[in-house]
């Protein structure tokens, strides 16, 4: 009981109060609430996290807290399994962890464990998921992080299922951020996104996603886009810019009869599957959308699709897409 009544009582002087946050680390409590951490009664571990999560809240005492040992710690309580830790505690773990985490140093501290695999692993349980991608966003502000994080196996499968969790926007805005700092950093890395079929969930998010969802979304398909521009330069001998078939030219020019038939029959052959792949979702995305104005305005169900509105789907281009 002295040691509760000892760490609760530290913990209320924490509260609110950065000046009692460094004088608690400067006495050596850390270490010392560390050595407690074996104890048999559960009250006192949970003592012990609540403290960490309050002092870990001081930027000064991040580094401190993430070299004592503390992590491994935190992340062996979210691995508990025995139901003697409780849910609270486990939360209160978490956002330790994410607190320390925003300091790059403690970055490595964290990849001495297996916490990325074992986030990646926990993401779909709702309880956790905002948080667990929340502390990969500040793992990929440093060089160590993001090769840990594409070194997971389906990393990139699992961060891109995320992006279609539409009733958690928080979910989808951070797992945005970091395909967006990833794909911006590394070419391996973009391979394996599109591999894992991130840009329909992408130009999905563009259409229906938050605001800050739909920007990160934007700039991840501008970088995949300028990426594969550079492929094609390269395949054809590298000149600076590929010339798209000009309606007329060539040998339709000869052929006037072919006229611009001829010239849509060209592109729609030349289409790459995944040009179709977008062109099929637009046309998808607009018919659902119609659907909706459809059921709000209360007209018949049999208007749509109409024939006339298939046409005009199908006549689309997704020019207006970032892709």
């Amino acid at each position: 009981m002295t040691s509760i009544a000892s760490l609760y009582a530290l913990l209320n002087l924490g509260i609110g109060n950065d000046v009692n946050k460094a004088a608690i680390l400067q006495a050596g409590a850390v270490h010392k609430m560390l050595k407690l951490i074996e104890s048999p009664n559960s009250s006192v571990t949970e003592a012990i996290i609540a403290n960490f999560l309050g002092l870990s809240a001081l930027d000064s005492n991040k580094p401190i807290i993430g070299s004592s040992g503390a992590i491994p710690f935190l992340l062996k309580i979210l691995k508990n399994s025995d139901n003697t830790i409780s849910c609270q505690a486990k939360q209160d773990a978490l956002r330790a962890l994410y607190n320390l985490s925003i300091f790059t140093s403690n970055v490595a501290y964290i990849l001495e464990t297996d916490m990325i695999p074992f986030f990646f692993n926990a993401l779909g349980d709702m309880e956790v998921s905002e948080r667990i991608l929340a502390i990969l966003s500040n793992m990929v502000s440093t060089p160590e992080g993001r090769k840990a994080i594409s070194s997971v196996r389906d990393a990139f499968p699992v961060l891109v299922d995320a992006l279609n969790w539409n009733d958690s926007p928080g979910c989808q805005e951070k797992a945005t951020y970091i395909l967006m700092v990833m794909a911006h950093k590394a070419f391996g890395d973009r391979q394996a996104m599109i591999e894992a079929g991130v840009v329909s969930a992408l130009l999905e998010l563009t259409l229906f996603g938050s605001t800050l969802a739909q920007k990160r979304a934007s700039r991840i398909l501008e970088c995949l886009r300028v990426d594969k521009g550079k492929q094609i330069s390269q395949n054809f001998g590298g000149s600076a810019a590929v010339s798209a078939p000009i309606c007329g030219s060539s040998s339709t020019s000869t052929n006037p009869n072919l006229g611009s038939k001829g010239c849509l029959e060209e592109d729609e052959s030349m289409m790459s599957d995944e040009r179709k792949a977008v062109k099929q979702l637009v046309q998808q995305s607009l018919q659902s959308n119609m659907r909706r104005i459809v059921k709000r305005a209360n007209l018949p169900q049999d208007f749509v699709p109409s024939d006339h509105f298939k046409s005009l789907t199908l006549s689309s281009t997704s020019k207006s897409l970032p892709f």
